[in-house]
C-alpha cells in the first residue's frame, strides 16, 4: 500500500479580532467611530474564506454614499457563493461610506470625499481614518480588487470598465468583467485605485448607472462581470454562473480617450443620446432651449464614438457636461465597427440602450 501525503489544511483568515475557519462565511463590523448616542459605527464586511487556496479579492461598494447600485450588486453576488466550495478567499464591504449611505449623501459629514482620502491616516480626519481602516484591513490583505461605483451630480453611466490597460493582467481581467467598454483611465491621487495599486493590488473599477437608483440593468451588468472575474481567477466552478452568457464574457469595446460635450448656453436642456449610441462627428445629441420653448442651441457631437454617461438634469448652465462620449479603438473609420468583434459589441450595446 503506497503511503500519501496528508493535505495541510487552509490556515483560517484573519480580520479585526477574529478568525474564520476554511469553508466558512462570516459577517464582521469593524469600528470606525461613535455617533453622539454612542452607538458604534462599523465597517460591515462579509468573508467568505474556501476550503481550497486559491486568490484573495475584495469587492466594494458605496465609498460614496449616494451610489446604491453596487450594494445590490454584491449582495445578489453574495447569495450566489458558498465558501464550502469557493476557492480563495473573498472579502465583500457593500458600504464603505456608512455615515454618508445613512444619509444618502455622496459626501462625509464633514463633506469630504472619502475617495479622495487614501491611503489614509490612523490619527487624521474621519475619512482619513476610514481609508486607513479599509486599507489596513482589507486591501492590504488582497491582490486583486473590484470598486463599484454610479454616475455623479445628477448623470447616468453605460456600465463600464476604467482600468489600467497597459498592464496586461488588468486588461485580462477587465475583459473577463464583460462590460460594453473598458476605458483607460489615468489613476487620480487620493483615490482606492491609486492606493491599492501603490500597494501591488490589480483594480477593476465599475461605472453603472445613477446615483440613488436601483437601475435593473445598471446591476445585472455588475452582478455578471463580478462573477466572471471570479471564474477567470478560478475561484468559482463556471456551473456557479450557471447562464451560459454569464459564462462567456461578450466581446468590448475599448477606449483610450474621452470628452464630455458641453452646454454652449444656459437653459433648458432635452436630450436624444441615449446610453451606448454610436455617434459621429456633428450628430445631433438633443437641443438647449429657454423656458418658452425657442431653441438656443443644438447640442451636437464634438467626436466620433460612443455615448457612456449623460446628464439627467434637465437645467443646465453654459459649460456642464451633458453627454460623455469614448473613442474607440479600432474603428476606422471612427464610431464604425472594422472587425466582427467590434461589430457584435457595437449590437450589445444597442440592445441596452436605456434612455
Amino acid at each position: 500500500m503506497s503511503a500519501t501525503t496528508p493535505r495541510t489544511p487552509r490556515p483560517s483568515f484573519a480580520i479585526g479580532t477574529v478568525k474564520v475557519r476554511p469553508g466558512h462565511t462570516r459577517e464582521i463590523g469593524l469600528p470606525i467611530t461613535k455617533l453622539v448616542t454612542g452607538s458604534e459605527i462599523s465597517l460591515p464586511v462579509r468573508v467568505i474564506h474556501g476550503r481550497h487556496d486559491g486568490p484573495v479579492v475584495w469587492v466594494n461598494a458605496a465609498i460614496h454614499g449616494d451610489e446604491v447600485v453596487g450594494v445590490e450588486v454584491i449582495r445578489r453576488v453574495l447569495s450566489r457563493l458558498s465558501a464550502k466550495t469557493f476557492r480563495g478567499t473573498l472579502l465583500a464591504v457593500p458600504i464603505v461610506n456608512v455615515h454618508g449611505f445613512m444619509a444618502g449623501d455622496r459626501y462625509l459629514p464633514d463633506r469630504r470625499d472619502l475617495n479622495r482620502s487614501f491611503p489614509g491616516s490612523a490619527r487624521g480626519s474621519l475619512a482619513g481614518r476610514i481609508a486607513h481602516l479599509m486599507m489596513r484591513e482589507v486591501i492590504d490583505k488582497c491582490e486583486v480588487g473590484i470598486d463599484l461605483h454610479t454616475g455623479s451630480d445628477r448623470r447616468t453611466n453605460l456600465p463600464q470598465i476604467r482600468a489600467d490597460l497597459d498592464d496586461p493582467r488588468t486588461r485580462a481581467l477587465a475583459e473577463a468583467f464583460g462590460a460594453p467598454v473598458i476605458v483607460h483611465a489615468k489613476l487620480r491621487d487620493g483615490s482606492l485605485r491609486a492606493a491599492a495599486r501603490e500597494r501591488g493590488a490589480t483594480v477593476l473599477l465599475f461605472e453603472s448607472g445613477e446615483a440613488m437608483r436601483f437601475d435593473a440593468w445598471a446591476i445585472e451588468a455588475g452582478v455578471a462581470g463580478v462573477l466572471r472575474v471570479l471564474a477567470a481567477l478560478d475561484m468559482v466552478d463556471a456551473d456557479t454562473l450557471n447562464n451560459d452568457a454569464l459564462a462567456t464574457p461578450p466581446p468590448v469595446l475599448v477606449s483610450r480617450r474621452t470628452g464630455w460635450v458641453r452646454a454652449r448656453r444656459t437653459g433648458i436642456v432635452n436630450l436624444d443620446a441615449t446610453l451606448g449610441q454610436r455617434v459621429e462627428v456633428g450628430d445631433r445629441l438633443g437641443g438647449l432651449s429657454n423656458s418658452f420653448g425657442k431653441t438656443l442651441r443644438l447640442v451636437k457631437a464634438d467626436r466620433s464614438g460612443v455615448v457612456i454617461g449623460r446628464t439627467t438634469a434637465p437645467l443646465v448652465n453654459r459649460g456642464d457636461a451633458l453627454v460623455h462620449i469614448a473613442e474607440i479603438e479600432g474603428a476606422e473609420p471612427p464610431g464604425i465597427p472594422d472587425h466582427p468583434q467590434a461589430a457584435e459589441a457595437f449590437d450589445a450595446l444597442d440592445e441596452i440602450s436605456v434612455l
